[in-house]
C-alpha cells in the first residue's frame, strides 16, 4: 500500500463536495494533505489547476501520478485504492444499490440542495427572493421525503453499515437541518441523520466547518 501522505486533495473545507471526500478518508484511516482553494480562495481557473481539472471545479484528488476529478468518482476511486469493501461492496447487486443513491445525489438532489443553499448562504440578505427560497425549500422537502421513505426499515441508506451512499448524501443532509427554514417531520431521516453525527469524522469534517 502506499503511504497515505501521497495523497493530496485540492478544494476548500466548507465545500459539500470536498466534505464527501475528507469525510470518506476519515473514516478509512487515511490521511492527506489538503489545500484550500476555489470559492473565496480561488485558484481553481488557473491554468495549473485547468490541467489537472478541466472543469475548474473542487475537489480534485492527486494520487502520485494519478489525478482524478468529479467528487463521486474520487470517493469510488478512494475505496477501490484502499480496499474498503464495507463501504463500496464488491457484490455487484449490492453495489448497483450503492451506486443508484450516488446518481441521484450527483443528478436531483445536489443541483436542488445547492439552488436552496445559495439562495440563503450565498445571496445577501437584501437580495434573497422569498418566492424563489419557498419553491426551492418544497423541491427539497419532495426530495427528501424520498430518502425519508427508503431509510424506513434500517440503520443507513442502504441496509444497516455505512456505505457511500450515506457519505455522498449526508452532507447535503446537513445543509438542509441548518438553514432557516420550516421543513416537514420525517421521522426515518432524523433518526438516520442523528445516527450519522455521531461519528467522529462526520463532525470534524461536515458538522465543524458549518455553513459558510
Amino acid at each position: 500500500m502506499t503511504s497515505p501522505s501521497t495523497l493530496t486533495v485540492l478544494g476548500r473545507a466548507n465545500s459539500s463536495n470536498v466534505q464527501k471526500v475528507m469525510w470518506l478518508l476519515a473514516e478509512i484511516g487515511q490521511s492527506c494533505h489538503r489545500v484550500d482553494m476555489g470559492g473565496a480562495f480561488g485558484g481553481n481557473r488557473e491554468p495549473e489547476y485547468l490541467k489537472k481539472n478541466p472543469h475548474g471545479v473542487v475537489p480534485t484528488l492527486i494520487d502520485l501520478e494519478t489525478v482524478v476529478w468529479e467528487s463521486n468518482t474520487i470517493v469510488r476511486y478512494l475505496c477501490n485504492r484502499f480496499n474498503a469493501r464495507a463501504l463500496y461492496p464488491d457484490d455487484v447487486a449490492r453495489r448497483a444499490m450503492v451506486e443508484r443513491w450516488m446518481d441521484w445525489q450527483l443528478s436531483t438532489l445536489g443541483p436542488a440542495n445547492a439552488q436552496l443553499f445559495q439562495s440563503i448562504v450565498r445571496t445577501p440578505a437584501g437580495k434573497r427572493v422569498q418566492e424563489l427560497i419557498d419553491g426551492y425549500r418544497d423541491r427539497n422537502a419532495t426530495l427528501f421525503a424520498v430518502l425519508d421513505q427508503a431509510l424506513d426499515g434500517h440503520d443507513y441508506v442502504e441496509g444497516n453499515s455505512l456505505t457511500l451512499a450515506d457519505i455522498v448524501l449526508a452532507p447535503l443532509t446537513y445543509r438542509w437541518f441548518e438553514l432557516p427554514i420550516e421543513r416537514p417531520q420525517y421521522t426515518h431521516l432524523r433518526r438516520w441523520y442523528d445516527l450519522i453525527c455521531q461519528r467522529p469524522a462526520f463532525q470534524e469534517h461536515v458538522v465543524g466547518v458549518g455553513l459558510s
